[in-house]
């Protein structure tokens, strides 16, 4: 007996550039995204939220009327409102502090890519589909700028385990990670066990390790 096929990813998506947003709606429904509702500021996205429910939001920061940080305040509001939600953070600008504005302690289903570095629509897609499964992405340009010039939990780490942390902060599996390092899956899993007791992570039914990992890797 075949299994069924899961549901179209659903999305909204918010840009104030009407070409943009009509660029990327039309690229992810060429790949079979059900994109739900299309807005140009955060309150038509509050809106489109509560009409269509969808799996994922994909936000701007900077949205009208200042151009400021509307869209991430819109995120974390979707965020407390529909817990269930996944939130992607869309930025032309590399801004650490937005990503700990967005997490605010819940680091599930969540995302942060940086619009000129999406590498393409089959990675955009797959970043969207992880989000939905409650996975957090992060582009790691971001990843690079938090641990930059600053000592911390990192510190604690081989360089081969931040390799491997880097990968675990873009959401990747540890087949992913073993094949973008060249480790056997066995190695990847050796090198995060001992990432989690160098950074004092035992196993707790209230939280994942593995996002905690890579929080306690970006934090300042």
């Amino acid at each position: 007996m075949t299994s069924p096929e899961p549901a179209p990813l659903r999305v909204v998506l918010a840009d104030d550039s009407v070409f943009l947003r009509e660029a990327i709606a039309g690229a992810l429904r060429g790949e079979g995204v059900d994109v739900v509702a299309e807005v140009g500021d955060v309150e038509h996205l509050h809106a489109a939220v509560e009409e269509h429910a969808p799996d994922v939001v994909v936000v701007d920061v900077r949205m009208p009327p200042d151009f400021q940080t509307e869209g991430l305040r819109a995120a974390r509001e979707l965020r407390r409102a529909h817990p269930d939600t996944g939130v992607l953070l869309l930025s032309a600008h590399l801004e650490t502090r937005y990503l700990f504005g967005l997490l605010d302690g819940k680091p599930r289903g969540v995302g942060y890519l940086l619009k000129d570095r999406v590498a393409g629509v089959d990675a955009f897609v797959d970043a969207l589909h992880r989000i939905r499964s409650g996975g957090c992405v992060v582009d790691p340009d971001v990843v690079a700028k938090m641990i930059g010039g600053r000592r911390g939990p990192a510190d604690l780490l081989s360089p081969r385990e931040l390799a491997v942390l880097a990968l675990m902060a873009e959401g990747r599996s540890n087949q992913a990670i073993g094949e973008r390092l060249c480790l056997a899956q066995r190695t990847v899993e050796a090198h995060i066990r001992h990432m989690f007791v160098r950074l004092d992570l035992p196993p707790a039914p209230d939280y994942h390790r593995r996002v905690q990992a890579v929080l306690a890797y970006l934090r300042p």
